[in-house]
């Protein structure tokens, strides 16, 4: 066979186009014939037959990719079929330009989306491919476009310490309640996962409005209870948006600001941020913070202060709570949720509990001083020193030491923290008397197997919920399971955020007997500068 009807009898429709779009060669295109012809003689070349947008389209490609010296692609649509086009850069002034039929599987993923189908596009590659193609097509057609990407707490967690098929069950259950939110919404959208705990969003309208209300609609389904088998998850989405044109230029850079900004709200604990350039000035103050994060921890800087656990129905005090708090002598008071952070990127967070687990002792002394002759206290262990494998010598050393009598010291852990280790090995300090409370409940994930089976003494309801008790239905429901799954396997229910009397009457009439807030006034700090005195807050 010739050469020439070789070429003729591939598939795929070769042009070598001008800068304008102009076709001046051709190759192949065997039943392509709807998009244009040859031409025979002299004059034989390709004479298109397609329409005036898609014409448009190729042109601007033209010049994209010879201007970027770079491919671009698109897909476009002619009599109802689609097609998709990679343009590259041949000299100055040429580009080559590959068209084939778009397969049926990604009919879906056309870049004009006025009333397609979304799609979740889990396979990474390909949603890299689509968006892109978006972020091309945007900037050629001077159409808006922005991307959120939402890191999700608990999923490494998860995949670690229970198995990656539930992990990846979950992330598949929690994506597949996006579908029923509809294809005709505006602005567009789409979803793909980047790795294991982020996914992106992009959000074909860069008007920040726009994008924050479709974050917000997204990150409340991602938010909603996850239930399987006997397990509840709930999974925290933290989400950074970006804008093509006003944060960044390329979809690299694009979807890196939109990383940044995502990890940003985690480290503040908020919703979601926008990017902005001072966060690279956040980031060098973040580096200060890790290296004066050592020194405190050295110097004991970084303490508790105490606030009050109470009998909701008596009002008496039975037990001082702590929580870690730094008073940096330029800073001010940081919060915890920016150092915490620091100190777990950095690997200094096991240092700190121990640190804080060490002072213990001159608190306790202080808090009895304060009149706390019968009442516990408790330490909110963080979270890699009780997953570190000294956790339990360290804490039975502790009470070698006599600081603390074990059966006046409580344990808090974190309900994600508990689910990911055995707790069987806590049994000999429970039998020495130390009380384990599991902090956060309903927060993340429960399972009742290792609840009725863990060296418990008590369940504490996540703040949030609490708070909420009074005029949200969801909120009272979620109280009532908590303290109904705490008394079913003999647990004492705790609440945090009790500051008015009507939270501790609804809380009494569910069966909750214990408490924290500012009805009572109770707190107190065991700072050496700052002897015990009343606090606003609990938490």
């Amino acid at each position: 066979m010739p050469s020439s009807e070789l070429l003729d009898a591939l598939p795929d429709l070769v042009l070598l186009v001008k800068r304008d779009g102009t076709p001046v060669a051709h190759a192949g295109g065997k039943g392509l014939g709807e998009l244009g012809s040859a031409t025979q003689g002299a004059t034989s070349g390709f004479v298109p037959a397609w329409s005036e947008p898609t014409s448009v389209l190729i042109r601007q490609l033209a010049r994209k990719a010879i201007a970027d010296r770079a491919p671009t692609e698109a897909r476009f649509q002619e009599r109802e079929r689609r097609y998709e086009i990679r343009v590259s850069p041949q000299g100055p002034d040429r580009a080559i330009c590959v068209i084939r039929p778009a397969l049926a599987a990604s009919a879906s993923d056309s870049l004009d989306s006025t009333g397609e189908q979304r799609r979740l596009q889990l396979d990474r590659r390909g949603f890299l491919r689509r968006f892109k193609e978006s972020t091309s097509v945007a900037a050629l057609r001077e159409r808006p476009v922005a991307v959120a990407v939402l890191y999700i707490e608990e999923i490494a967690d998860i995949a670690q310490i229970i198995a990656t098929r539930i992990s990846e069950q979950i992330v598949s259950t929690a994506l597949a309640r996006l579908y029923p939110l509809g294809a005709d919404e505006s602005p567009a959208w789409y979803l793909g996962q980047l790795s294991e705990n982020l996914l992106a969003l992009v959000i074909e309208d860069a008007g920040r409005d726009a994008v924050e209300a479709r974050v917000a609609s997204v990150c409340a389904s991602l938010r909603e209870p996850i239930v399987i088998g006997d397990a509840e998850f709930r999974l925290t989405p933290y989400a950074g948006a970006s804008i093509l044109g006003v944060d960044a230029s390329s979809p690299r850079v694009l979807l890196d600001h939109a990383r940044a900004a995502a990890a940003e709200a985690r480290r503040a604990a908020s919703r979601d941020v926008f990017f902005s350039d001072t966060m690279q000035l956040e980031s060098l103050a973040r580096i200060d913070i890790a290296h004066e994060l050592r020194e405190a921890i050295a110097s004991q800087a970084i303490r508790l202060r105490y606030v009050a656990r109470h009998d909701l129905r008596t009002g008496r005090r039975v037990a001082w709570v702590g929580y870690v708090r730094w008073l940096h002598p330029l800073r001010g008071e940081i919060r915890p949720a920016e150092f915490l952070r620091v100190a777990q990127s950095t690997g200094l967070a096991t240092n700190l509990s121990r640190s804080i687990l060490a002072r213990l002792p001159q608190d306790f002394l202080e808090l009895e001083r304060a009149g706390g002759h019968d009442v516990r206290v408790s330490l909110g262990a963080l979270r890699d020193h009780v997953l570190h494998e000294d956790f339990v010598s360290d804490v039975q050393s502790f009470l070698v030491g006599g600081g603390v009598p074990a059966d006046r010291l409580e344990l808090r852990i974190a309900e994600k923290v508990f689910v990911a280790r055995d707790c069987a090995d806590l049994r000999p300090l429970q039998r020495q008397g130390v009380q384990f409370v599991v902090d956060e409940v309903a927060r993340g994930v429960s399972s009742l197997p290792q609840l009725a089976r863990a060296p418990l003494w008590g369940l504490q309801l996540d703040r949030a919920w609490v708070q909420a008790l009074g005029g949200d239905a969801v909120a009272r429901s979620v109280c009532r399971a908590g303290v109904a799954m705490a008394e079913a396997l003999r647990l004492t229910p705790i609440a945090t955020g009790v500051d008015d009397a009507a939270q501790r009457d609804a809380l009494l009439e569910l069966g909750c007997s214990f408490g924290i807030g500012d009805l009572y006034g109770g707190a107190g700090s065991s700072g050496v500068a700052d002897p015990p005195q009343a606090v606003s807050k609990s938490a």
